[in-house]
């Protein structure tokens, strides 16, 4: 398994979540908030991110501009 690329990934991570232990971590982010049935905030524009509604329905309304 290679490792991770941790400096990297936190100089990409889009997240203003400073305090949280998973940033640079992708694959302990993206299994923390799907295990919580969201998405991690780098999959959502900045003004979405910036809310913390990590919901799929939010994901849905910040990319085709509708609830479902």
């Amino acid at each position: 398994m290679p490792d991770c690329k941790l400096a990297k990934n936190k100089e990409k991570c889009s997240c203003t979540y400073e305090n949280c232990s998973r940033k640079g971590f992708c694959c302990e982010c993206v299994s923390y908030h799907l295990s919580n049935q969201e998405l991690p905030g780098c999959f959502f524009s900045k003004n979405a991110e910036r809310t913390y509604d990590r919901s799929i329905n939010n994901f849905i309304k910040d990319k085709l501009g509708k609830d479902f």
